[in-house]
């Protein structure tokens, strides 16, 4: 278990390294790192952030549908479910479904496609995944620009927490705000789902990705409940609440991403619009 002082003096190893865009050593390496001690480091960072000015206005949750994560370079067991803050400062909105996002600064960036919720209403302390559906304002879909400050995107889970949940940034689609009729059927009409994922630059279109949830367990949504679980035994951080957006997880294996590309997501099985964001 870190010490107090520990887990502060890497909050400000990570925020320094994220202001100075620039590739650290991986914590692990240095010391043992448990999941209780990154959220720790998590909660620092928070804590900084909120006193720097930054107003936290949602989730980002990672490591949820099953899907080879070795890839990503993880070097431990990645079937928890994880999340991080996001902020008003790293959530925008696309206008139209379009966007453009400069990746200055932004250290070894990849784009994933994913689900995004904001809450209408603060679920009670035991929902039911059909509580927890009832509570939902909308659905949109987001691009999350994740990006990592450790060589050759190499971590473990715990790494991956402590540095932000890997967060960079969450660009928003259009909001699809959910009938009751859509939020009591929503992981079964997000089960039938798929996006595909591709790259447009000046010589050459090519599809990059494709992906979909495996089954109604597998859905966005029970990510959400498994978050809302796992927050009733994190006492030192505050529940779910109304109003907050949360990102559900990559759809596909996350992209390695450069200026003058443009990405562009298209749906089947679900009344979502594509999304189109070009880079700089």
């Amino acid at each position: 278990m870190l010490m107090s002082s520990q887990a502060l003096r890497y909050a400000h190893q990570l925020l320094d390294a994220r202001a100075q865009s620039k590739v650290i050593p991986r914590i692990s390496e240095s010391e043992p790192l448990s999941v209780e001690d990154a959220y720790e480091i998590a909660h620092n960072i928070r804590n900084i952030r909120v006193a720097q000015g930054e107003q936290p206005i949602g989730r980002k949750i990672g490591f949820v549908v099953r899907k080879n994560w070795e890839r990503y370079g993880i070097i431990d067991d990645a079937r928890i479910p994880t999340w991080a803050p996001m902020y008003d400062t790293t959530v925008r909105f696309a206008e139209d479904n379009h966007g453009l996002q400069s990746l200055t600064g932004a250290v070894q960036p990849r784009i994933e496609p994913e689900i995004v919720f904001k809450l209408g209403k603060t679920p009670a302390p035991n929902a039911s995944l059909e509580e927890l559906a009832d509570c939902l304002e909308w659905m949109a879909h987001g691009f999350e620009i994740v990006v990592c400050p450790f060589p050759k995107w190499e971590f473990t889970v715990a790494d991956s927490i402590a540095a932000f949940g890997l967060h960079g940034t969450l660009i928003v689609g259009e909001p699809h705000v959910l009938s009751s009729a859509s939020r009591h059927h929503l992981p079964q009409i997000l089960a039938s789902a798929s996006v595909s994922l591709s790259c447009s630059t000046e010589s050459a279109s090519v599809l990059r990705a494709a992906g979909f949830c495996n089954d109604e367990m597998d859905s966005p949504l029970h990510a959400l409940w498994h978050l809302h679980q796992l927050l009733q035994k994190q006492t030192r951080f505050r529940k779910l609440q109304a109003g907050e957006i949360i990102t559900t997880g990559t759809w596909t294996d996350a992209c390695p991403i450069e200026p003058g590309q443009t990405w562009t997501t298209a749906f089947s099985g679900v009344t979502l619009p594509g999304l189109t964001v070009s880079f700089v």
